[in-house]
């Protein structure tokens, strides 16, 4: 993405699993841990540490936000209310689920697409290699690290700290 007025992730509406847009100017002054999260992954168990990152940092001002995506391996085929109801059930999260989404593509949500371009992967390459990518987002709404999939929540932990302080 090369609007040169996009500043932020708070230039950016998402959907909720519901189809309601959510601006992401809601969650200014959190810091942010974006992840795009498939429920039949080798990676899913990423769910109960997210979990936990949230518990621990919720009223300091951090928040996880989870875009399902079935863009690899078809791991995430699902719809919206089928994800939620997986989610909660099996992982009892808190944090926000939102609508599926592409991440890579002509179709990738433009949310995915700044983030890739401010913080590229691997090589320089932009594209989300699988399924829990994540991207953390400083208080200022600028994406400041990217962690590979095999990265587990806990194992980022200090860098969350270091962000909320």
């Amino acid at each position: 993405m090369n609007d040169p007025k996009t500043n932020s992730i708070y230039d950016f509406q998402v959907k909720n699993a519901q189809g309601d847009l959510v601006s992401l100017s809601n969650f200014k002054g959190k810091v942010l841990l974006i992840v795009n999260v498939a429920s039949k992954c080798g990676y899913t168990n990423q769910y109960e540490g997210l979990e936990l990152l949230q518990k621990e940092y919720a009223q300091k001002d951090f928040s996880v936000l989870a875009f399902p995506c079935n863009q690899f391996g078809g791991q995430e085929p699902g719809s919206d209310t089928e994800i939620q109801s997986f989610c909660q059930l099996t992982y009892h999260t808190t944090f926000p689920v939102l609508a599926k989404i592409d991440v890579n593509g002509s179709a990738a949500d433009p949310l995915y697409s700044f983030l890739k371009a401010k913080l590229p992967g691997l090589l320089g390459t932009e594209m989300v290699k699988w399924n829990f990518t994540k991207f953390l987002v400083d208080k200022n709404g600028q994406p400041v690290k990217r962690f590979a999939p095999q990265d587990t929540p806990l194992s980022i932990k200090s860098e969350i700290e270091i962000l909320l302080k």
